[in-house]
């Protein structure tokens, strides 16, 4: 599962008016931490957002997947980490809506 360099860049530009936002390689993906804190990562060519027991709801109503990934013991779900409704890619506003609501999410540790 590879995240190509273009879908990274494609996210940066979408969530460049939360800056200052930094990024990096994690885990074969790309996190995004916003004052330190990872509120989101990518992986392949798919965007998850933090949730909480608040927002995870509006995920799953959307038909959103947690992260996930197989091991020799069968799959893994991490349910920290939702992807997106793929409508929100064509409404830029209403996808920082959801970021800002991710950035909060993070906090609750």
């Amino acid at each position: 599962m590879n995240t190509s360099s273009q879908f990274v860049d494609y996210v940066r530009e979408l969530l460049a008016p939360l800056a200052p936002f930094t990024d990096g390689k994690f885990f074969g993906g790309h996190a995004m931490k916003y004052q330190g804190i990872q509120f989101a990562m990518i992986m392949g060519n798919t965007l998850y957002f933090r949730v909480n027991a608040d927002t995870r709801p509006d995920y799953e109503r959307c038909g959103c997947q947690p992260f996930s990934y197989s091991t020799k013991k069968g799959l893994v779900e991490v349910r920290k980490f939702y992807s997106l409704p793929e409508e929100l890619f064509e409404q830029p506003e209403e996808l920082l809506v959801w970021a800002r609501r991710a950035i909060l999410a993070s906090e609750d540790r």
